[in-house]
């Protein structure tokens, strides 16, 4: 049944994005798991240029608790946005992974994964300046993220995944990342281990 709602609403959003939108806030405010669905849904396909959509995606991913919203958010919510503007996505993006909104990292690195994980997208270096400082502070509540994000990194292009997290250990003061390291090495795949534990063991820090 959802599916077939999703069918007949999704040239709506297409064609008539502000109407889209103010639908999607009455179904999100409806507060259920069903229409908060249709709602993540909705954002997905509306165009990227809808000048109100960044600020739903911001504001709903910052209040919602439901692990498969969250995840309908970062993913389905995001797909135009992703693939027809990259440029304004990695703008959000950078946004919630600001230092002073750590409320949010979660949901940057989680939103980045799919973009990387894309066939056509291979332009690193943006992703690697957005990550670097939440990389450096490696709190211990983003391990699982951090570790999801290193393995679709080191799968895209393992030399510069590599050389990344060198450089991120050697320039940081903090051993947090080190210590983050180590204890996510066990579940990486099994050649991204063997490479980090070179590097972990031939680290410089610069005090």
């Amino acid at each position: 049944m959802l599916r077939q709602i999703e069918t007949e609403l999704g040239p709506l959003a297409e064609n008539r994005p502000i109407q889209a939108l103010e639908l999607a806030d009455a179904l999100w405010d409806e507060g259920w798991l069903e229409t908060r669905l249709l709602a993540a849904f909705l954002l997905g396909r509306i165009p990227p240029q809808e000048e109100r959509l960044l600020a739903r995606l911001t504001a709903w991913t910052q209040a919602v608790r439901d692990p498969s919203v969250r995840a309908a958010l970062l993913t389905t919510s995001l797909t135009r946005l992703r693939k027809e503007t990259p440029d304004l996505f990695l703008v959000l993006v950078k946004e919630w992974l600001y230092p002073t909104r750590k409320r949010m990292w979660s949901n940057g690195i989680q939103a980045l994964v799919p973009l990387i994980s894309a066939n056509d997208f291979d332009n690193l270096p943006p992703i690697f300046e957005i990550i670097r400082p939440i990389l450096r502070a490696s709190p211990a509540a983003l391990q699982f993220d951090i570790q999801e994000l290193f393995t679709v990194l080191y799968k895209k292009s393992p030399d510069e995944t590599l050389y990344f997290i060198q450089q991120i250990l050697e320039n940081t003061k903090s051993e947090l990342p080190a210590i983050s390291l180590r204890r996510m090495l066990s579940d990486l795949p099994p050649d991204l281990q063997t490479h980090l534990r070179e590097i972990l063991r031939n680290v410089t820090y610069h005090q």
